[in-house]
């Protein structure tokens, strides 16, 4: 928690002060009676002593005073809220090394499965778009609000020779250019949410693309997907596929994306799950004076009543 005017949090030093004082006249108050009269007597004379209940309308009250101190510094507090506009890129590797068997039935249709349900779980406003890669990378379907358009086209891919991960970015940062009319002036947060089984084998290098991404803002979210174990059957022999964690975690870091890792179908739309959650909200600065001062009116309501059930007076 932060403080628009910090400077009032000094009136705690009188919430103190008054703490002290009333600690000091209680222990008078004990002191004197004690002093003026024997215990025996004082047990048969005064009335049942109301315990802790003669301190709480006190204690409550300044309580509901530092809290109120607290309000008038106007606290700011982080708060999670949805997004109004963003825009999302799916980049989808369909190299042929997605047919491995290592995730039942084939990586493919697992991964084709998973993005489905990412896509259609994202708010309606958002502008979503794919892009596949293999020995190139093109644009299936422009960023727009049509979700169903981009899921019809992850069920349309098919497979093909090598893995362009650096022309997937860079591809997936020409289709977000001038997306609507405001894009210019005000262009809505942009990530690029890309998925690969392998290594960079076809075009442009990834650092380059990932300097591309990180001077445009766009933050590259990976996923590395597939086991260390998983083999492709190619020309009638099997070649290891496994997934090049290094390379798309370098990406991620150098974007400020999210780096993910999945082995299996559950794990893959657990991530899935995690990057619809971070990109449909954001973190905002929220100011929470209103609601800090009716705590403090509320407990010293309470200070109050209590204090007329109790002792039929105000404290």
């Amino acid at each position: 928690m932060k403080f628009e005017q910090p400077l009032w949090l000094w009136l705690l030093l009188i919430v103190a002060a008054l703490v002290v004082a009333y600690v000091v006249a209680q222990r008078r108050r004990s002191k004197y009676a004690v002093r003026f009269a024997t215990l025996p007597m004082l047990e048969k004379v005064a009335p049942k002593s109301p315990g802790w209940r003669r301190h709480a309308p006190a204690l409550a009250f300044l309580a509901a005073l530092t809290v109120l101190t607290i309000a008038i510094a106007r606290p700011v507090t982080d708060v999670r809220v949805p997004r109004e506009r963003a825009t999302v890129v799916v980049a989808m590797d369909i190299s042929n090394s997605m047919a491995a068997t290592d995730v039942e039935p084939n990586r493919f249709e697992v991964a084709k499965s998973a993005a489905t349900d990412f896509v259609d779980n994202l708010p309606k406003q958002f502008n979503v778009g794919l892009v596949s890669f293999a020995r190139t990378a093109n644009v299936v379907t422009r960023p727009s609000t049509n979700h169903q358009a981009t899921v019809d086209a992850l069920n349309r891919l098919t497979l093909t020779d090598s893995t362009a991960i650096g022309e997937a970015v860079l591809t997936s940062l020409d289709a977000v250019k001038n997306l609507d009319a405001d894009a210019a002036t005000d262009p809505p947060p942009t990530r690029i949410v890309l998925l690969s089984d392998g290594g960079n084998t076809s075009g442009r290098p990834i650092d380059e693309a990932a300097q591309a991404a990180a001077q445009a803002g766009v933050p590259v979210s990976t996923i590395a997907y597939g086991t260390a174990e998983g083999t492709v059957n190619l020309d009638g022999r099997n070649v290891a596929v496994p997934a090049d964690a290094d390379s798309l975690r370098e990406l991620a870091d150098a974007t400020k994306g999210s780096f993910y890792s999945a082995e299996s179908d559950e794990e893959l739309r657990s991530v899935y799950s995690d990057l619809q959650s971070s990109i449909g909200w954001t973190t905002e600065e929220r100011e929470i004076t209103n609601l800090v001062a009716g705590i403090a009116l509320a407990v010293a309501l309470l200070a109050g009543l209590a204090s007329l059930l109790w002792f039929s007076r105000l404290p």
